[in-house]
């Protein structure tokens, strides 16, 4: 059988203020495309559908419809991640049910829903986000250091594996699709820090080798992990931040058949604006920018001295820039002891601009009308 593996959408997010719904919604449709063209028998979503716990509607409408789109190649089965919020998948799954999608918005018992066979001969545990407050105590948060409360964890969840594990036949594909920090993960730059993902992790030989495939959500970089069974993150499907300019995104296609590790191939997609930074000063960041498509974002990292409107200097130049920081090295350490006998406030402010490399006389003057305002008043 063909699986298709996925997460990590985040339908919702923007870049720096600007809405990227209309991107999403291309990838979503060439992931279902993908689903239909490859003939898939399964689609698992490993959590992190919506960016946020309360998306707006256009946000909703396009997750559902893409899970319903899918549905109609093959049988979906999806579990919450940390920015889903549990109760409202709750609330739509008995409706997402009617249309093939099967969803674990809570952990439930295996014996209670926890374990879906959603095609004869395959069998699935869902094992959605659980943070550390659902298992690390309040007594434990005052009496353990941090290392006991991520030991306490990391227990904890291998505990719930191995009885989502227990009794696995050899007659099966038996996967397991979480929404959870391994061990050895690497970081791409999307993952925003809601909780602490190093403290708070399982070891990858949590898992047991005889697992066909497990099925992860929550980093944003597909990879493998090192464990005896095929362990695999998908990655999102689109550049979410700058941190993940250098990464390739797309789905995971997945060949299993009881008995035997799956085969993974991961197939990259197209959709999607892709995400730069240049470095450079303003020449050099225009010259670079002609070769960007005109469509993509980019974030720059500007080796000039700080000046009113060089921001807006920036985007004349570079239309696609969403973010325009002056590079930190520039920078010199603040002066740990500044003497203030006999000075005045507007050389003190000046002194502060030069050790900032931000020296504008138009700014020093707008200082000292403000400050001969503030006298008056």
């Amino acid at each position: 059988m063909k699986i298709l593996h996925t997460a990590d959408w985040h339908v919702g997010r923007s870049i720096r203020g600007r809405s990227r719904h209309g991107e999403q919604e291309e990838v979503l449709a060439e992931i279902a495309r993908t689903a239909a063209a490859e003939g898939v028998d399964l689609v698992l979503v490993a959590g992190d559908l919506f960016d946020t716990s309360s998306p707006p509607p256009a946000a909703e409408r396009l997750v559902y419809r893409t899970l319903l789109q899918l549905a109609e190649v093959a049988p979906v089965v999806i579990v919450a991640g940390n920015h889903d919020h549990p109760r409202r998948l709750e609330a739509v799954a008995p409706l997402l049910e009617l249309g093939r999608v099967i969803v674990g918005a809570v952990l439930s018992r295996p014996d209670e829903g926890g374990v879906v066979r959603p095609i004869e001969g395959v069998r699935v545990a869902m094992i959605p986000f659980l943070s550390q407050r659902g298992i690390v105590t309040a007594s434990d948060l005052m009496s353990q250091s941090a290392a006991e409360q991520g030991g306490k964890y990391a227990d904890r969840m291998a505990a719930i594996i191995e009885a989502f594990c227990a009794g696995l036949s050899g007659d099966e594909v038996n996967i397991v699709v979480s929404h959870l920090m391994v061990h050895g993960g690497e970081l791409g730059g999307g993952e925003r820090a809601a909780h602490t993902v190093f403290d708070y992790s399982v070891p990858a030989q949590s898992f047991p080798t005889a697992l066909t495939y497990v099925a992860l959500g929550h980093l944003h970089r597909h990879q493998r992990m090192p464990a005896a069974a095929p362990v695999w993150y998908s990655g999102s499907p689109m550049q979410l931040d700058f941190g993940e300019v250098d990464d390739h995104k797309g789905v995971l296609l997945v060949d299993a058949e009881p008995g035997a590790p799956a085969k993974v191939e991961f197939r990259r997609l197209g959709s999607g604006r892709r995400l730069h930074v240049l470095r450079g000063t303003l020449e050099q960041v225009e010259a670079a920018a002609a070769e960007i498509d005109p469509r993509d974002y980019v974030r720059v990292i500007l080796d000039e001295p700080a000046r009113a409107g060089l921001a807006d200097a920036v985007r004349q130049v570079v239309p696609q820039a969403v973010d325009v920081v002056l590079d930190p090295s520039r920078r010199q350490s603040p002066a740990r002891h500044r003497s203030r006998s006999g000075r005045s406030h507007t050389e003190l402010f000046e002194e502060y601009l030069r050790e900032r490399d931000a020296h504008d006389e138009r700014v020093v003057a707008l200082f000292t009308e403000l400050l001969g305002e503030a006298h008056e008043a």
